[in-house]
């Protein structure tokens, strides 16, 4: 495993050295369906990240965001985002990353996320602990929802039919705050290394979170659907990840959500114009 991390490492720093000489160009993007982004970044780094791994794991299949994919039985399996954080890029908002992960029968055992911004490259292997630049990484100590710091995300298409105002709103009202980073695999890493201390979301892709998963369980953090059923990559719509401790109190409150027992009531806007 050691060796896998090691080559996607390298392999997400050649990416980014792509992707940045296109942010200094401040390249324009394209819309793929009716809303989301794509750029030439993406394309050009998943063209080097599918070649790169195919050249290193020519057996294993390969599952890309903008479609270079491969198939494969050997039960090894490739999950990466060249970009991810497009709209952060393409607007030259600096959080984005590159993100890649393997895995192999069902489990996930490896896992990169490269932030080229701010040169920090996450590691993780299974058993083995997760890593920031090489220092061991552990989740935070928060121990109750009103000390926590969260995050989550929302859709770049159909917001109006995603529910996770709610969400954003009963958690801002009761922690310590909730921050939007429009990168799912950034909001993991920083769960994994303690920066915040909870993240969820709604209809991630799996090459969105997958090595973020794998950092955040390394790091002795926890992961479930918001519900607190096992999450599954492909099949789960949503995602909880914690530093363990503010796991079954957020399951709590996500539940009262979930059944319209929400403890506070959005103001109306009318009571502004007061």
């Amino acid at each position: 495993m050691k060796h896998f991390v090691e080559t996607a490492a390298h392999i997400a720093r050649e990416a980014a050295v792509i992707v940045e000489g296109f942010q200094r160009e401040k390249i324009g993007f394209e819309l793929k369906g009716e809303s989301d982004l794509v750029t030439m970044a993406d394309r050009q780094s998943e063209v080097l990240i599918t070649t790169r791994l195919r050249e290193a794991f020519p057996t294993h299949a390969i599952v890309a965001e903008e479609g270079n994919n491969t198939h494969s039985s050997s039960g090894y399996r490739w999950y990466v985002d060249p970009v991810d954080g497009t709209t952060n890029f393409a607007h030259g908002f600096p959080i984005y990353n590159i993100t890649m992960a393997l895995e192999k029968d069902n489990e996930m055992i490896a896992g990169v996320v490269y932030d080229p911004t701010r040169d920090e490259m996450f590691t993780a292997e299974k058993s083995a602990g997760a890593y920031l630049n090489g220092e061991r990484l552990t989740v935070s100590k928060a121990n109750a929802i009103a000390d926590s710091l969260y995050s989550t995300g929302f859709p770049s298409r159909r917001r109006h039919q995603n529910v996770n105002i709610h969400f954003y709103y009963q958690l801002a009202m009761i922690s310590h705050g909730v921050r939007r980073t429009g990168s799912a695999a950034i909001d993991l890493a920083y769960v994994a290394c303690g920066r915040l201390d909870g993240f969820w979301e709604f209809g991630l892709n799996p090459w969105d979170m997958a090595a973020g998963r794998l950092l955040v369980e390394e790091a002795g953090g926890m992961i479930t659907d918001m519900h607190g059923a096992p999450h599954h990559i492909i099949t789960s719509d949503h995602l909880l990840a914690t530093n363990t401790h503010i796991h079954q109190p957020t399951l709590a409150l996500f539940e009262d959500i979930f059944s319209d027992r929400s403890p506070y009531l959005i103001p109306q806007v009318s009571l502004y114009q007061r």
